[in-house]
This record gives structure tokens, C-alpha cells and sequence, in this order.
């Protein structure tokens, strides 16, 4: 420890070494910040989850019949059976899987129509296989979607992941707000489009229904009568023909309800070769219902067909109409893809509409954006929703928290000290500890397969750490204080200090690095481990050489 007294004495005595410490150490801070915004350093919510289990999820067009769901379902498990850590899958065609974390709030509960689907697919345990759940996801989704989506134009497949953190609707949401449907479904495919050029995105989808043609079939009520027939005959047999009908009941000792038995015609015999109305009109032709008369009247001599549009559902939110564009990010933080996607559309969207963006004192809500058409005057709304802002509300209650803890442990210094300038060498010394949080995500990054992200943890980390790079401080101040008040030299009392403190900030960093490395491996809390370990070896480098200099340099002390 003597070296190290006179190590620091000599750096105290010598404006040229404290010149050097000063510039290193503010190089340092600025260099390990800079390396957020050129992405040395990636910022995420939580980094991807390995699971036991992942959804698939199939949208086929709006009417499609479910044998074409089936089809693509079955494509899709072609695929899979030859995966070895596949165990087995579930599909559920026309519905929702049972609900999961995930489904909570993707809407599975409400899934209903021949036109979707769910798959489950159920892995071998995590721990006895080498490939990631996130890692085959990201290998499967395009040989999937290269060979089964294009069975059917217009089909979706969404491959769905077992979120780390709150399950959002997807990665990124832009929610489009707009009064007029037509005008909003060509923005809604406007910004679909942006979606998919961007680099990282994937599983670009419009929430939306498909407006497509369809077949109404009108009873005409005076022929019905006319003829001998009645209403209820009529939709018995429609029923029949193309759905079924519940004719009886069976009891079973298995289940305490009565089993339903349909009758339906085959499959083949209720299809329509082609979709048109003389089609339709010779089928129920074919359909013949027996009067009170004892007669036959087929069923196309009282019904009428009208070609009609579909009527989509419509969306709302707080009351305000509303359409989804979702996106999934495929193993890249979402913040990027965001960033590259709004540039885009700002760039694309000037031609033709004035925009306004929302203010950045509006935090969670500063990548918003207001579009007037300039021809016009219509407007929409962009509001970006999903997992970013879920990042975006997280770390802004972290940034909150961490200047919250800024203050109180400010007061409580100037309390102790009746010194401001004693109290802003002590935070400035502990806000230093960033250099080893930012550095640390860089150096774990060189090291693991995966990309290592600077997460919500790792910020929990960082304010854990104003307290304990603060203690390094007190003991520092406190020391020489009392040094100073037997006599000894100020400069002199500071080595001292700086010397004999050494060892015990050293143990209790020691015993702070070696307590988080098990934290370091963990895959949703490995940042904090690591802000722990590189931030407090921050701390005592700061601390131990950096805060001698600022102590010497005041005149409080």
C-alpha cells in the first residue's frame, strides 16, 4: 500500500498526471456513451428466452373455407416433423389454442372463423438441447413462409415466441387512426409496406378483415307461401347443405353432457366448382324441398341471389376508429427497426402530406406521428404501440427512479457534509460507474454467440450501483478528514486515505463481483450481473483515483 500512497501523492503533486487522469477519465465516459448511438452497444427491453414451447399462427384470406386453412396447416407441419427437438404439435383449426402468456393479449380467446388457425409446437427440455427456441424460430420462419404462404395468396404465418417480459401484441404496433375506412386501408398497406423493407422486421401483418365478394341468399317470402313451403324448411335445408344440422342427441357415461350428432352432405357434394352465381343457382337446384302438397319445389324457384361486398369488423380504441399494423423483430432489438421505419415513412409521406412530430418532451409518446394530407386536409394518426412502448414506459420509470435516487442521495450528502461541493465530488464520482456498465455490455458481446443487450436490468444495476460507488467515496472524505484534523497535510492526508481504504473497497467489490457472476449467465438477468461486475470495477478506479483528484482540487475539504 505504500506504492499506492505514493503513486496517488505523486498524481496530486503533478498538474501535469492530474491533467492525464482527467482526460482519460472524460475520454472514457464520452467514448462509452458514444458507443449507444453508433451501436456498439444495443439497447433492448429483455433479451430473447429460450422455451420449451412456440405458436404458429396461419391467417389465410377473409372467407377462405377451412379446408384451405387445413391445407396450409399441413404444410407447415410437413415441414416440422423432420425437426429433432420437436416433440409433438398441436393444431387448431378454426379457433385458438388454449390460452398462454403470449395469447393473453395476441387474441387468441377471440380467434374464430374457418380461416384461422393455431399451431403448438412443444420442444424437447431447454437444458438438453444445443439449438435455442428463438434460434429455430429464426432458421424455420423463412422456409416456412417461402413454401407454404404462397399456397394460397394473401395467407399470413406468424411464428410467436414466449415473450421474456409483459406480452405485448407484437414487437412493434403502429396503430393508424382515421375515420375514413377506405382512405385507411390504403395508408394501413402504405406503412405494411415500409414494414417489410425494413431490415429486421418480419411477419408484417394488417389487423384487418379482407373485403371480398360473397353470395346472399334471399328468401322471397310470397313464393314460400305460394308454393306450400315454409321458412323454417328453407333454413333447415340451407343448413344442410353447406353447414349442418344437429338431428339427435347421444349420451355417454364419459361425459356429463349430451353429445350433439350432426348431419351434414360430404364434403364434395356441398362444394362449388367455381365461385359464381350460376353455380350457386344450379346447386340449389338441385335441393328440393316436399310441400304440404306432397309436391317437390326446388329450392332455387323461392330464393333470390345478390352478389355482395363483406362487411369487415371494425376496431376501435378510446373510441376512435382504429387499424393495426403489426411487426415482429427477428432477433434485433425493436428500438432499430423502429428508428429505420419511421425515417422511412417521414421520407415517403412528405410528397404527399404535411407531418408533424409529436414533441420529445412527450416521451413514451415522442416517435408519434400527425399526418395532414395536402390536397385534402385529412389526417391520421400514427401511434407506435407494441413492445416499444413498453420499452419506452420502462425506461422511462428507470430514468425517473434513477434521478430520483440522484436527489435524495445529493440531500442526504449536503445534510451530512453542510457541503455542496463535497456532495457533487461524491455523485460524480458514483455516476461515473456508467463507464464500466456501457463497457461491460461491449466486452460480454465480443464473447457470446448471442448479441448481448444493454436491458431494463442493466439500468437496475446501474442505480444499484450509485450507493455503492457513493459508500467508496464516504470512506475516501471521511478518512482524510480526520487526517487533516491531526495535522497532516492535505495532500499527504488524501494518499493516506486513498491507500488505506484500498483494501476494504477492494474486499467488498470483490465480494460483489463474485456474488453477481451467477447472475451474469442468467438470460433475462445476466445485465444486471454484468453492470454489477464492470461498473463497480468502475467504481474503484474512480473512486481510488479519480475522486483523490477532485478532493484535492476543492477547498471544502
Amino acid at each position: 500500500m505504500k506504492l499506492f500512497e505514493k503513486l496517488i501523492y505523486s498524481i496530486l503533486s503533478s498538474k501535469i498526471k492530474k491533467t492525464i487522469v482527467f482526460v482519460l477519465i472524460f475520454a472514457s465516459l464520452i467514448g462509452t456513451i458514444m458507443m449507444l448511438p453508433t451501436k456498439m452497444v444495443l439497447a433492448k427491453m429483455l433479451p430473447g428466452k429460450s422455451a420449451n414451447t412456440y405458436s404458429i399462427y396461419v391467417n389465410t384470406p377473409t372467407g377462405s373455407s377451412v379446408e384451405q386453412t387445413k391445407s396450409i396447416t399441413q404444410c407447415v407441419t410437413g415441414i416440422l416433423r423432420h425437426e429433432k427437438y420437436i416433440t409433438n404439435m398441436e393444431v387448431y383449426l378454426g379457433q385458438g389454442a388454449p390460452l398462454n402468456y403470449a395469447g393473453l393479449v395476441k387474441g387468441s380467446a377471440f380467434k374464430r372463423g374457418e380461416n384461422v388457425a393455431e399451431m403448438v409446437i412443444n420442444l424437447t427440455d431447454k437444458h438438453k438441447r444445443e439449438e435455442k427456441s428463438y434460434d429455430m424460430v429464426h432458421r424455420l420462419r423463412p422456409v416456412i413462409q417461402k413454401k407454404c404462404q404462397n399456397l394460397i395468396p394473401g395467407t399470413h404465418i406468424k411464428m410467436i415466441q414466449m415473450p421474456a417480459g409483459p406480452p405485448t401484441l407484437a414487437s412493434i404496433v403502429v396503430e393508424l387512426y382515421n375515420h375514413n375506412i377506405h382512405d385507411d386501408r390504403k395508408m394501413a398497406k402504405r406503412i405494411a409496406k415500409v414494414l417489410k423493407s425494413t431490415k429486421g422486421l418480419v411477419d408484417v401483418d394488417i389487423m384487418e378483415d379482407d373485403i371480398y365478394n360473397r353470395f346472399s341468399i334471399i328468401i322471397n317470402k310470397n313464393k314460400v307461401l305460394r308454393s306450400g313451403l315454409s321458412i323454417e324448411q328453407i333454413n333447415k335445408i340451407l343448413y344442410l347443405a353447406f353447414q349442418g344440422v344437429e338431428v339427435t342427441v347421444k349420451n355417454s357415461p364419459d361425459t356429463p353432457d349430451q353429445i350433439p350428432l350432426f348431419e351434414v352432405l360430404s364434403g364434395k357434394t356441398k362444394k362449388l366448382k367455381k365461385f359464381s352465381k350460376n353455380e350457386l343457382l344450379a346447386k340449389l337446384s338441385s335441393l328440393k324441398l316436399m310441400n304440404k302438397r306432397g309436391m317437390m319445389i326446388p329450392l332455387s324457384e323461392v330464393v333470390s341471389i345478390k352478389e355482395v361486398k363483406s362487411k369487415p369488423s371494425i376496431m376501435q380504441k378510446d373510441l376512435r376508429r382504429m387499424t393495426n399494423i403489426t411487426a415482429e423483430t427477428d432477433e434485433v432489438s425493436q428500438v432499430y427497426p423502429l428508428i429505420d421505419a419511421r425515417d422511412k415513412i417521414i421520407k415517403e409521406f412528405s410528397k404527399d402530406y404535411y407531418i408533424k412530430k409529436e414533441s420529445i418532451a412527450n416521451f413514451t409518446h415522442m416517435f408519434d406521428l400527425h399526418l395532414t394530407n395536402k390536397k385534402t386536409g385529412e389526417k391520421f394518426d400514427l401511434v407506435w404501440n407494441g413492445e416499444m412502448k413498453v420499452t419506452l414506459d420502462t425506461f422511462r420509470d428507470l430514468g425517473l427512479a434513477f434521478i430520483a435516487a440522484l436527489v435524495l442521495i445529493f440531500l442526504l450528502l449536503v445534510v451530512y457534509y453542510e457541503s455542496f461541493r463535497i456532495s457533487g465530488i461524491i455523485l460524480f464520482g458514483s455516476f461515473l460507474s456508467i463507464i464500466g456498465v456501457i463497457f461491460g455490455h461491449w466486452v460480454m458481446n465480443l464473447f457470446t454467440r448471442d448479441t448481448f443487450y444493454l436491458t431494463a436490468t442493466s439500468l437496475i444495476g446501474f442505480i444499484a450501483l450509485m450507493g455503492i460507488s457513493s459508500r467508496n467515496s464516504l470512506l475516501l472524505i471521511d478518512f482524510a478528514k480526520s487526517l487533516m484534523k491531526k495535522g497532516i497535510e492535505k495532500r499527504e492526508a488524501i494518499a493516506v486515505a486513498a491507500a488505506t481504504r484500498a483494501k476494504p473497497i477492494m474486499l467488498t467489490a470483490a465480494a460483489i463481483i463474485l456474488a453477481s457472476i451467477l447472475l451474469a449467465g442468467d438470460p433475462i438477468f445476466g445485465g444486471l450481473g454484468v453492470a454489477l461486475i464492470f461498473g463497480t470495477i468502475a467504481a474503484v478506479i474512480v473512486s481510488l483515483i479519480f475522486v483523490p483528484i477532485l478532493m484535492d482540487n476543492t477547498k471544502a475539504i
